[in-house]
Order: structure tokens, then C-alpha cells, then sequence
């Protein structure tokens, strides 16, 4: 009877030590790059953003498996409209971003595709793309900001970078058309100690923001808009600002995300 166990255990083993789990994985690690860069069609700037899910998404989906293959991770632009990721397998995909500009994948509520604005390509080695958008809204800071008693006050302006006509020419075959889309409806002012900053690396003791009702904010575009930070930010310090504005349309259309449109940063010194 001890031999009959002796022996089954044995077996047992044999059968797991067959088993796909002791199979030693030997895929190489995925080392190929893809580098792109996100331009304003009209004036060939980037289109600055903010690194994080609030920011211009990009999405890779390898078309080497057939037309049900599941995306990668999504990733996001930095900060300055470029993207990178260092750690792709070979192979031939199609890149896709969402962001503060008219979408490049455009389709019906009955899921009829009007636009495909994606790009293609075979990544191996260092890959470099390029997107061309029409940027919903183009923001600056004007002139130098101000600092009193700890406060920073800045001139911010906002000019529309598509028009409105356009705009509704390519979202309103969409469906579900609402004039309010191209509402402002809020300019933020975010402060920081890092350069980075936006609405990821805000300090909220001293950002701010500006709300807009409906379509208030139209008489206001290419005027100066002055924002002011909030609290008294201590002297001797040196903060970086920068301002954002979003109009009332979310990308992609259906997630619920309005994105901002941003400005460069803007170091001040408190004195």
C-alpha cells in the first residue's frame, strides 16, 4: 500500500513537472521605441498639455493579431505635446490620440465611421509619428506677471484655434449636436514650485480658476482675461504658473473628459 502511494506521488509529479507553468518564458522584452509629437495644423506648435488621464491620451493597438486584438496600455503626451514609450514589441500598429482637438476617429451614434485620422505604422527601432490636429482653443499668458503681497496676477488670453463653423462641420455629423460644445467654461490658473506644472503638479493653496456660464465667455476671446492666484505664497520662493481653458466637449466623445487646453509655463519669483 506505501509503494501504490509512493508511486502515484511520483506520478503526480511527473505530470506536473510537464505542465505549461514550468515552461521558462523566453520572449524577448519588448525594447522597441516610438517617439511622436502632437502640432497645431495651422501654426505648427505643439499642442501643450499635462501629463496624466487629463491630458492627450495616446493608445497603441498592434494589428499583427487580426481585427480583435485588445490595445496596450494607454500612455500620455508630456507636458510639451511629445510623447514617448521605450518598451514596445515589434510590429506593425495603429496609433491613436484623444485630446483637446477635434478627434481624429470620428463616427456616428450607429457606429458609421465619417473620419480616421490615425496613423499606421511599423514600429522597430526608434519609430518617430507626427499628428497634425485643429486644437479646440490656443491660451497665453501676455506681458510679465505681477506679484504683491504674495499674490501673482496674470493676463491670460484665449483665442479659439478652430472655428466655430469648422468645428460643427466635423462634430455635428456625429450626432447628438449641442450648440453648448463651444462654450468656455472654465480658465484655470495653476501654480507650482515644479515646472511641470498643471493639474497633476497644481498646489492648491494658491491655484485658481475662473468659471464661465453658457456662452458668457464669448465677447471675451482675444481679450485679456486677468486671473488671480489664491493665499499668499511665501517670499523668497520661486513658483512656475501656467493657465488652462477647456470648452464643453468631451474627447474621447462619451468618457466624460473635458480636456485643457494650456499655456507655457511661466516661472515668477516672490519677492
Amino acid at each position: 500500500m506505501k509503494q501504490f502511494k509512493i508511486f502515484g506521488m511520483f506520478a503526480a509529479l511527473l505530470m506536473l513537472s510537464s505542465c505549461s507553468m514550468f515552461e521558462i518564458d523566453n520572449y524577448d522584452e519588448p525594447e522597441e521605441t516610438i517617439w511622436g509629437e502632437v502640432v497645431d495644423v495651422a501654426t505648427g506648435d505643439r499642442v501643450l498639455t499635462d501629463q496624466g488621464s487629463e491630458g492627450i491620451r495616446v493608445r497603441l493597438t498592434e494589428l499583427s493579431w487580426g481585427d480583435n486584438v485588445e490595445h496596450n496600455p494607454d500612455f500620455f503626451c508630456m507636458p510639451d505635446g511629445s510623447f514617448q514609450n521605450t518598451k514596445i514589441f515589434k510590429g506593425h500598429y495603429n496609433v491613436r490620440i484623444d485630446g483637446p482637438f477635434i478627434p481624429l476617429v470620428r463616427e456616428t451614434t450607429d457606429g458609421v465611421l465619417l473620419a480616421d485620422e490615425t496613423i499606421n505604422t511599423d514600429i522597430k527601432g526608434t519609430t518617430k509619428v507626427k499628428f497634425e490636429v485643429q486644437p479646440f482653443l490656443n491660451v497665453k499668458i501676455v506681458g510679465d506677471p505681477t506679484v504683491s503681497n504674495g499674490v501673482v496676477k496674470a493676463k491670460v488670453v484665449v483665442e479659439r484655434g478652430v472655428s466655430e463653423s469648422e468645428f460643427r462641420s466635423k462634430i455635428e455629423p456625429m450626432g447628438n449636436w449641442n450648440d453648448s460644445y463651444l462654450n468656455v467654461t472654465d480658465i484655470q490658473f495653476f501654480v507650482s514650485y515644479s515646472n511641470a506644472v498643471g493639474y497633476r503638479a497644481r498646489d492648491d493653496r494658491w491655484s485658481s480658476s475662473i468659471s464661465y456660464t453658457g456662452n458668457s465667455f464669448n465677447d471675451l476671446f482675444g481679450q485679456p482675461v486677468t486671473i488671480t492666484s489664491n493665499g499668499e505664497i511665501p517670499s523668497g520662493r520661486k513658483v512656475w504658473v501656467r493657465a488652462a481653458a477647456r470648452i464643453n466637449f468631451d474627447t474621447p466623445v462619451g468618457s466624460g473628459t473635458r480636456r485643457w487646453n494650456y499655456s507655457e509655463p511661466v516661472e515668477v519669483m516672490i519677492p
